[in-house]
């Protein structure tokens, strides 16, 4: 995977489940998305778009949550975005 274009966010040690699970992915080999850098760079930051992420996607509404995720990838895929 390519470095991000804030390397000291990407470098950066700090204590936050983002954190583990980038450590966990990096050993494994596996790929995973960027923006997890930047949720465990400054959690009390991105607490509130963490909350707002899941609630739009998980909660209740008149579409299912694959139909969500589907839009949501379509829209990523359209803007050339790898999540």
């Amino acid at each position: 995977m390519e470095p991000m274009f804030l390397r000291d966010v990407e470098a950066a040690e700090t204590k936050s489940p983002f954190s583990d699970l980038i450590r966990a992915a990096r050993n494994s080999g596996a790929e995973y998305s960027q923006i997890w850098h930047l949720f465990a760079f400054q959690p009390h930051a991105t607490k509130h778009l963490e909350r707002f992420t899941q609630a739009i996607m998980r909660e209740p509404a008149p579409l299912s949550p694959g139909l969500r995720e589907l839009i949501a990838a379509y829209t990523s895929a359209r803007n050339d975005c790898p999540f």
